[in-house]
């Protein structure tokens, strides 16, 4: 393999293709010296720049108001996060919001104690910003905590323990270390359509083994080309227009894997594994229905027998519960 040039060049504004080849070409490397690149590379000149926390503080403010919905309350409960990433944004989010305990679990273990404690810093730098954003929600003395922890620069351990944390990595989702109907909510993020059909099917049969159960699973799945968040030039469901082979050849790496269900599939798959639908918040983006309905959206055939909510669904909430 050659040597791969980034100098001056960002991820970011980089055209998709061609972002797709610099990932496939780390992956070749041994796992281990590829995450730590990419790592880097996100760093210095992709989406891992200028980082701050408001992102995921609002994934958990959303994951909380979802379940409000449901006439449920975080209070005191324990809640399984999957995918937690480099940062605990989201964890921390629902424990100033009043989660007893956050369980949050990962395939790779990517948490970064310089990415945490930066966005500690965030927190502490830019106070009333972070007022605002959870509004009158936030538990003051548990906010409290949290600004000393960014002044004592705590170690990891540490960092998790004040925040109710549990952090589990590496960790199969589909084989959780945890006892029988011990956590009130699994929820996940943007997640699922990082992961195969076949393991989705497994995370949620074993999640209906270790929630309570009255408990919910409460996952936000974004179903929209990741590549078009950087890349303007293409549309959100651009990659429904190749097939399956075509695709694998474009990307076929771990970093930008996508499983391209829509929210029909996701939603059927979530029935065959014994979950019951109870709430779903699709979102059509205007842009995509507007090409749909010009016939201006290009479709490979698999996808040709989708509906109109199908194909211009890029992003959804779904809630479910175990069948009982």
């Amino acid at each position: 393999m050659g040597f791969i040039r980034v100098s001056g060049l960002s991820l970011v504004c980089m055209g998709w293709k061609t972002k797709a080849r610099v990932q496939n070409a780390v992956s070749l490397l041994p796992i281990s010296l590829a995450y730590s690149l990419y790592s880097s590379l996100q760093r210095r000149h992709g989406l891992l720049r200028n980082l701050n926390p408001i992102d995921g503080f609002k994934a958990g403010i959303e994951t909380r108001e979802i379940i409000n919905a449901q006439g449920r309350d975080i209070r005191d409960k324990v809640i399984l996060e999957i995918g937690t990433g480099r940062r605990i944004n989201t964890p921390i989010a629902l424990w100033l919001l009043g989660a007893g305990k956050v369980i949050t679990v990962d395939i790779n273990p990517y948490l970064k104690l310089e990415l945490v404690r930066d966005d500690l810093r965030y927190v502490s730098e830019n106070q009333e910003e972070i007022r605002a954003l959870f509004k009158n929600r936030i538990l003051e003395e548990r906010f409290s905590l949290l600004l000393d922890a960014a002044r004592k620069g705590l170690g990891l351990a540490g960092i998790l323990e004040l925040f109710h944390v549990r952090y589990m990595a590496p960790m199969d989702a589909s084989r959780l270390d945890l006892p029988e109907k011990s956590v009130d909510y699994l929820i996940s993020y943007n997640v699922f359509e990082h992961i195969p059909p076949g393991v989705i099917d497994s995370i949620l049969k074993e999640g209906s083994r270790v929630i309570r159960d009255d408990g919910l699973f409460v996952h936000r799945i974004d179903f929209s080309d990741h590549f078009a968040h950087q890349d303007k030039s293409i549309n959100f469901v651009n990659y429904l227009r190749y097939d399956d082979s075509e695709w694998g050849r474009i990307v076929h790496n771990h970093f930008m894997y996508m499983n391209r269900l829509r929210v029909d599939d996701m939603e059927e798959l979530f029935e065959r594994a014994g979950q019951r639908i109870v709430s779903s918040y699709p979102y059509q983006h205007p842009e995509v229905l507007d090409l749909y309905k010009r016939g201006e959206i290009r479709l490979a055939e698999k996808y040709r027998h989708k509906s109109e909510h199908s194909i211009c669904t890029i992003d959804s909430w779904i809630v479910s519960e175990k069948r009982t």
